[in-house]
């Protein structure tokens, strides 16, 4: 068991859901399987969503019987849109973990999942309903966290009425998503050391979009904010189909593992494996 103080989730589910071309089902599972073994805490490896909506993770199921959980205590967490992929997602006995995208943004909850905000809570109290009786933990992203491109109204005050609704209802992870990449170093120690100090019993994490040239600094600005739970992707490969064309990619997890590396913080990762894994990358991404 890796005892570092830092979650690392690698996201490969996130880098490859907006891929044009099908990558196939063993292709994926021997991919998934060299992240297993690198360390990680979590991996969020596939999606129990619409196949017409995200017709990449049409195959999560068939993945899922590919992986071996033989030699990893990675946890696994797949991404559920509505009551109908939580109840598909917790059929999966070796599923750790389900995640679910909250939107603060009204316009981009009904774009990502096709509901409300408020038909989401719901989903959100079902999902953690389900999760609570089949062994499993609940992870809701605040997507739009950092604001949005649709002209709804944010600021620091809705992330906290909503953090606090959620929490209230049980959540215990909940993790602030910058979907669209206008995430600043500024935005990111102006809010999260809020939220971690009012939400002191919740795991508060961070999942950034970023272009490569402000990666550094963003990881940096967590860093000194003191979030410990960090999502990141190979290569800073994916972004959020549902939210842009010109997709801003996820933080590169080998910046993330140099920074904390530089920062003297032990992440004991297998680095063969990550290397393994990086040079399989391109047969995926291309």
């Amino acid at each position: 068991m890796s005892h570092n103080k830092f979650k690392l989730v690698e996201c490969p589910r996130d880098a490859m859901q907006g891929l044009h071309d099908f990558v196939p089902t063993a292709l994926k599972a021997k991919y998934l399987n060299l992240l297993l073994q690198v360390g990680f805490d979590t991996l969020d490896f596939g999606s129990f969503v619409s196949p017409k909506a995200i017709p990449q993770m049409a195959d999560t199921a068939e993945v899922l019987a590919q992986l071996d959980l033989s030699n990893t205590s990675t946890k696994l967490l797949a991404i559920v849109a509505n009551l109908r992929g939580v109840e598909d997602a917790i059929q999966h006995k070796t599923v750790d973990c389900l995640g679910f995208p909250f939107s603060i943004s009204e316009t981009f909850q009904q774009r990502n999942t096709n509901s409300s905000i408020s038909q989401s809570l719901n989903t959100v109290e079902e999902m953690l309903s389900l999760c609570a009786k089949n062994n499993k933990k609940a992870v809701v992203y605040l997507s739009m966290g950092f604001g949005n491109p649709y002209g709804d109204e944010w600021n620091y005050e809705i992330i906290e009425k909503w953090a606090d609704v959620l929490v209230d209802k049980g959540v215990e992870i909940l993790s602030l998503a910058d979907t669209v990449g206008v995430s600043t170093p500024e935005k990111i120690e102006s809010i999260l050391p809020k939220l971690i100090s009012r939400f002191s019993n919740t795991e508060i994490g961070i999942h950034l979009h970023s272009t490569p040239a402000e990666r550094f600094e963003k990881i940096e600005a967590a860093y000194l904010s003191g979030v410990k739970r960090i999502d990141s992707a190979l290569k800073g490969f994916g972004g959020c189909p549902m939210a842009a064309d010109d997709l801003t990619g996820n933080i590169a997890t080998e910046d993330v593992i140099d920074y904390l590396n530089a920062k003297g913080e032990n992440l004991n990762l297998n680095m063969g494996k990550w290397n393994e894994a990086m040079a399989l990358s391109g047969k995926i991404f291309g």
